[in-house]
């Protein structure tokens, strides 16, 4: 059993131990995030076509709980970063311990969401289900999300492994989207038909959650934390909230990351309907979502590179301005063409993929920069307070477009009978290109005016908390 650590025990603790920061803690690292993805890639990219296609459930109403779940579990993720900021330092440390117990709360909700047999039930306890099942899932994915997105500051204060482990997190979480985009369209229809068979996808996502396990207790065995801060009295939450209100840096990420996330997930929300749809080509929708793992993949070997010869706000910036770009050209040409589409769409995800590299060295370095101003390190809350921003585009993202698809009349089955209108198809083509496009855009303009930790600054925070630890 492991127990807990005293503070006097804590604060011997050396801050580098004997054990340098290695590839074992980058690839531990990438296990993690690997791990999330398998179960939050599945959940966001299909289960709102399950509720509608297998369930019935109006997208109207999908669109209501998408929304209301979403803002319940952006504040838990406040909650939850300030219990993890507050809890006592063990033998492998502050963060591990959340995700060793929590996982498997996690795998359960997860397969639950799926659950075949809830497609017999009448529509109000359908209702019911999914709304109970799908809020208690969100909630119990902050209690690991969280303290993992922490853990990138314990393990390392150098901004070039910071760096690495965005790198390799991001690798991760590419490698699952891969497993889930490639094998999920492949194996969830029932053969011959376009119509969803609710048995084999819930075989499908007991299998990615299972393997969601396998990974968390890889990343718990790989990495160290290093970092470690015992903390004798805990900072009221008021003091800390009036310095985030006030944290410049933490502000503008939060609205770019909230812009780009609204892009990425209404983007992975409607990739089914295009491709159901509007292509109608089950074979291309697996491409499309491949795309978004080939294109990290290509970029991750020079991530690092790209960070130490330009700087990361200005490498993120002209990215996003060039996503934004390709998804504009896809709006305006409106192509009937799979290839012409999945081209486009491949360059377009070279402009998310270079942001989901970096995001999370980007709040390294905000909880760095805010240690270098007031002397106050809150890694949980921080984190925290940018997972409620995601969760809050999230919230956004399949809100809106549950909405939208029944603004524009898109029509649910549960017998794969029903066609949509030319109407339909095209509001659901421009929907899936021209959210992001819009977001991404005012993403990179928000960046190059407003984000203030430039290369400069974040190598001046770097050497101004090295001489801290030193002292």
């Amino acid at each position: 059993m492991r127990k807990s650590i005293t503070h006097a025990e804590a604060v011997a603790m050396p801050v580098t131990p004997a054990k340098p920061f290695g590839r074992q803690d980058k690839l531990g690292y990438m296990f993690g995030d690997l791990g999330n993805t398998l179960t939050f890639s599945t959940v966001t990219t299909f289960l709102m076509i399950f509720y509608t296609n297998a369930l019935g459930v109006s997208a109207g109403i999908i669109g209501i709980l998408f929304l209301v779940a979403r803002i319940i579990d952006a504040f838990a993720d406040l909650g939850v970063g300030r219990l993890v900021d507050n809890s006592s330092l063990h033998a492998d440390g502050r963060f591990h311990p959340w995700i060793r117990r929590m996982k498997y709360p996690l795998f359960l909700f997860s397969i639950l969401l799926f659950l075949p047999g809830v497609s017999g039930l009448p529509m109000g306890l359908k209702i019911g289900y999914i709304s109970v099942t799908y809020i208690a899932w969100g909630i119990l994915y902050s209690t690991v999300n969280i303290p993992y997105g922490s853990m990138a500051s314990a393990i390392s204060n150098d901004p070039a492994d910071k760096t690495s482990l965005s790198t390799f997190r991001s690798i991760g979480a590419a490698v699952g989207t891969l497993l889930v985009s490639y094998f999920v369209p492949m194996f969830m229809y029932a053969k011959g038909s376009q119509q969803i068979s609710s048995t084999r996808l819930f075989i499908i996502v007991m299998i990615c959650a299972a393997a969601g396990v396998v990974a968390y207790t890889l990343l718990g065995r790989m990495t160290t934390e290093r970092v470690r801060t015992e903390k004798s009295e805990n900072i009221p939450l008021k003091v800390i909230g009036q310095k985030l209100l006030t944290d410049k840096a933490l502000i503008v990420l939060v609205v770019i990351d909230v812009l780009v996330c609204v892009g990425l997930f209404s983007y992975s929300a409607l990739v089914s309907y295009l491709f159901n749809d509007y292509f109608k080509d089950k074979g291309a929708m697996a491409l499309a979502m491949v795309s978004m793992s080939m294109a990290t993949f290509l970029l991750a070997p020079f991530a690092n590179k790209l960070y130490r010869r330009f700087g990361r706000k200005e490498i993120t910036e002209s990215f996003l301005a060039f996503g934004a770009l390709m998804f504009g050209v896809l709006l305006v040409v409106h192509t009937h063409s799979v290839t012409v589409y999945l081209v486009l769409a491949f360059f377009a995800a070279l402009g998310m993929g270079m942001f989901n590299l970096m995001v999370w060295a980007f709040i390294t370095d905000v909880i760095d920069n805010q240690q270098a101003q007031t002397g106050i390190r809150e890694d949980g809350v921080v984190y925290g307070v940018n997972s409620f921003a995601r969760k809050v585009a999230q919230a956004l993202a399949g809100g809106v477009a549950g909405l939208l698809l029944s603004f524009i009349g898109y029509k649910t089955s549960t017998s794969g009978g029903v066609l949509q209108t030319e109407a339909v198809n095209n509001g659901i083509y421009q929907l899936s290109v021209g959210i992001p496009a819009v977001c991404l855009g005012l993403g990179a303009i928000i960046m190059f005016f407003w984000y203030p930790l430039n290369k400069q600054k974040v190598d001046e925070n770097a050497k101004a908390l090295k001489a801290m630890d030193q002292d």
